[in-house]
């Protein structure tokens, strides 16, 4: 595949969130990427806990003002930009405040009120999505880093699969070590999925049930055109699905070899 462009979409960037192995990725992958000779865009929740002063966002006023109807109710889109220095690459914050808090918060939204979580990433993956397109800039490799980002790969598939900005793209998703999801998406997810316009078919069971981080993952990973395992200790159970649906998979790569794995793994789509 001739890979020009990398959409990364992610739940942490380093150094607008603290360091953890998430926001690391969130930040050396897209760089390293970059200066590999790739163009890419990177795309995060603008949480209430990012000083927009100190690092210098400032909302685009052009790509803001769309609204998305999630569960029959109207939520402002609002687009925010940062330009990370040294590399100069921009980062943009998806932002609304039903989702995500306006002023300094300790504890992030997804802590704070998780029963809105399902929305949340709902509104995230969407605000993002039809951002893209008002850049009219079109990805060949859209890479997902954390749950926030999971439900890319069914909305690439199932809604904007003949949309021209997205319609060859390819997805893929990292595996990470730990369960970041400690409380499941609340029962109706299914239902405001469906109400979105994802087929019943791939949704049916889930109806009625809260979804937890494995079900999430499954319906993610089920729809992915790649998957890669960024942490030695990813769940066996993912892994083995992976393999059982024969989805392209590139396996664990240290550190100093993960970037150039990554290239190589997305020119292989």
């Amino acid at each position: 595949m001739d890979v020009n462009k990398v959409l990364f979409i992610s739940q942490e960037i380093e150094p607008y969130m603290p360091k953890t192995e998430i926001s690391t990725v969130g930040k050396e992958l897209p760089q390293g990427i970059q200066e590999k000779g790739f163009e890419v865009r990177s795309f995060m929740p603008k949480y209430g806990c990012i000083n927009e002063r100190r690092n210098q966002l400032h909302e685009v006023i052009r790509l803001s003002g769309m609204n998305l109807i999630i569960d029959d109710t109207d939520h402002p889109l609002i687009i925010k930009v940062a330009t990370m220095l040294p590399s100069r690459m921009q980062v943009y914050f998806i932002y609304n405040e039903d989702y995500f808090q306006h002023n300094l918060v300790k504890e992030l939204e997804t802590e704070s009120s998780p029963e809105d979580n399902d929305e949340r990433a709902m509104f995230f993956v969407r605000g993002t999505l039809e951002t893209v397109k008002k850049l009219r800039w079109v990805p060949d490799i859209i890479h997902c880093n954390g749950w926030i980002s999971a439900l890319t790969s069914i909305y690439i598939k199932h809604i904007y699969n003949d949309d021209p900005v997205f319609r060859n793209a390819k997805v893929v998703l990292s595996l990470y070590g730990d369960n970041p999801l400690n409380t499941p998406l609340n029962n109706r997810f299914a239902e405001k999925m469906e109400m979105d316009g994802i087929p019943n078919d791939y949704l049916k069971d889930l109806e009625g049930k809260e979804v937890d981080y494995a079900g999430l993952m499954r319906l993610a990973l089920a729809n992915c055109d790649g998957v890669i395992q960024h942490n030695a200790d990813a769940p066996a159970e993912f892994i083995d699905f992976i393999k059982e649906k024969g989805i392209p998979f590139l396996p664990y790569e240290e550190r100093e070899n993960y970037i150039d794995a990554y290239a190589d793994f997305y020119k292989s789509l």
